[in-house]
């Protein structure tokens, strides 16, 4: 597996991550436990080096479950976690409005507490999951900072970010990479959030880089999903929405015939090829999908290659909100 550095923090990743949010949380109910300690382990084998949880999976559990599987294999692997959210009002997060507390204080209780979960002496990246408005990002930066100079934390990061809130950070606490959405089917982050971590030097960590699984090509507009997946309130996801999106499966289908590959192998090879410091975290809870997302890797998009992608993409409308309103709300602050 390659490598690949996040900006200029010297941090160093596998070119393609692991998110173990699934494993947990979100798509129905949780995958058997020892299942995804061997998975997870597995992965490792492979060379995936970038693992990617937070304290809202579950709540808790995922993390629980990423220390048991990781903690042994420690120094192969970097563990990213976030914090931004009071848990104790709402325990399920961000599923049913969320509360958010980035108040120096509880940033410093949740990092204790994540390193025991983790079973680690220092996490690797500290992301803040969301923008609190309530706390001045200066406060949150300076919070991360004591903990990177107390040695439980590596580096910082922040999510679903704007501009603004970027920069301000960074000044206070150099930021190592903003995790976002960004897809073929997302590609928002292209006028103005690319350009600026490229100046400043942050790394991008693209989450949903396969579009909540739509862009495999494995859902169609007659999936059903189960009853607990978040994905029944998404805009993006409804049947009418599924069925206007399928065209731009249709198009990642015929490039992957060419190129004898898969769909979801086109679109990480398409992140892979905007910049050099961009590593997605595609989730799986399989084995044959893990080693198809690696497989992206090794894919070389030509520059003529990604021009029709993006030509054809370009004429594609996809329909559809990618998320609740309540949820779209926390984003891009």
């Amino acid at each position: 597996m390659q490598k690949r550095k996040l900006g200029k923090s010297g941090l160093e990743v596998s070119a393609i991550g692991l998110g173990c949010m699934g494993m947990s949380f979100s798509y129905g109910p949780p995958a058997d436990k020892a299942e995804m300690i061997a998975l997870l382990r597995k992965a490792v084998e492979r060379g995936v080096t970038f693992f990617d949880t937070a304290e809202v999976y579950g709540p808790f559990t995922n993390e629980e479950l990423v220390g048991e599987a990781l903690s042994p294999l420690r120094d192969q692997v970097v563990i990213a976690t976030k914090f931004g959210f009071d848990l104790t009002s709402d325990p399920r997060g961000m599923t049913g409005g969320p509360r958010l507390d980035s108040r120096p204080a509880h940033i410093k209780d949740v990092a204790e507490a994540s390193l025991k979960r983790l079973k680690i002496d220092v996490i690797d990246l500290f992301y803040q999951h969301r923008v609190d408005p309530n706390v001045p990002i200066e406060d949150v930066a300076g919070a991360v900072k004591d903990l990177i100079q107390a040695g439980k934390v590596r580096h910082f990061g922040l999510s679903e970010a704007g501009v603004q809130t970027i920069r301000r950070a960074h000044a206070v606490q150099p930021v190592a990479a903003l995790q976002s959405e960004y897809s073929l089917w997302w590609k928002r982050p292209e006028a103005e959030i690319i350009p600026t971590l490229e100046e400043l030097g942050i790394g991008l960590v693209p989450y949903s880089p396969l579009g909540k699984g739509f862009l495999t090509g494995a859902i169609n507009e007659n999936t059903t999903f189960d009853k607990n997946d978040f994905r029944n309130t998404v805009p993006r996801f409804t049947p009418e929405a599924r069925k206007a999106n399928q065209a731009l499966v249709d198009l990642l289908g015929e490039i992957a015939k060419r190129k004898q590959a898969t769909p979801a192998q086109i679109a990480l090879a398409w992140l892979l090829a905007q910049k050099p410091w961009i590593a997605p975290i595609p989730g799986t809870t399989k084995l044959h999908r893990l080693e198809e997302n690696i497989g992206a890797a090794a894919i070389a998009l030509t520059p003529d290659d990604l021009r029709e992608i993006d030509g054809a993409a370009a004429k594609i409308k996809v329909q559809g909100e990618r998320y609740p309103e309540k949820l779209e709300q926390l984003t891009n602050r």
